[in-house]
């Protein structure tokens, strides 16, 4: 598989003062990454450093596989205001199309094709004409998440996608993203704070500090003395 990303000697933090340094990793097609550490480690900075929100501090952050930052699909952590959001459940899902369009002032018909088939994916068609403050957490998250695919086929990055949501639709939420990196071959890279969630599905894990503490297949970190002093009762980790 080609390699989409690549972190070198990355440090990143906020007006000169380091939240975590030396980050070295990489991220293959179809990877799925799950970010994790305690508050404060660095995970939202380095999603927003990714998308060219931010700069870091130092290091180098490179993109491959023929790889553009409009590409780059994001599902953000959501605020209070975002959720009374008074728009239709379509007009927030065609609103990911915005990069397609350039300095055209409309949508046209492929990208409400687009739109169309992301909401059919997953499951929301019949909110289409659905006030989005009106929808419960759950199908709001299902509608950014189609939000995002209209930006990308290649790249998704998800920022706690399941804060606020009941259990079961936590589960349903992991549970599409899953499929969406299994079906369509979409890299995903997801923070978490659900430990459980990210040895579930994730092919690697990152695991943040003051500096890197891990990054390597799943199956590795399981057995690692990171996760096992993270998961201990003394460990600082609560699963929420």
């Amino acid at each position: 598989m080609c390699t989409q990303l690549t972190c070198e000697n990355v440090s990143l933090g906020y007006e000169g003062n380091v939240i975590t340094k030396n980050l070295n990793f990489s991220v293959k097609r179809g990877d799925y990454l799950c970010v994790v550490g305690e508050n404060g480690s660095g995970k939202s900075t380095l999603i927003k450093t990714l998308l060219q929100l931010k700069s870091p501090i130092s290091g180098k952050i490179t993109f491959g596989d023929g790889l553009l930052q409009r590409e780059i699909g994001y599902l953000p952590q959501q605020t209070e205001l975002q959720k009374d959001f008074p728009a239709s459940a379509m007009e927030i899902v065609l609103s990911g199309c915005l990069s397609r369009c350039g300095m055209r002032p409309f949508y046209n018909r492929k990208e409400k094709i687009i739109a169309h088939n992301n909401m059919k994916k997953l499951g929301i068609c019949n909110l289409k004409n659905k006030c989005y403050r009106n929808l419960s957490g759950g199908q709001q998250q299902r509608v950014l998440l189609a939000r995002a695919l209209c930006a990308t086929q290649k790249m998704l990055l998800l920022d706690e996608p399941v804060t606020g949501l009941d259990p079961r639709a936590s589960l349903e939420m992991y549970e599409l993203v899953a499929k969406m990196g299994r079906e369509d071959g979409i890299t995903i890279i997801m923070v978490s704070h659900d430990i459980s969630a990210a040895v579930k599905y994730a092919s690697h894990i990152l695991h943040l500090g003051q500096e890197q503490l891990f990054f390597g297949k799943k199956e590795d970190y399981l057995k690692s003395d990171i996760y096992k002093a993270f998961m201990s009762p003394s460990g600082g980790y609560e699963n929420d």
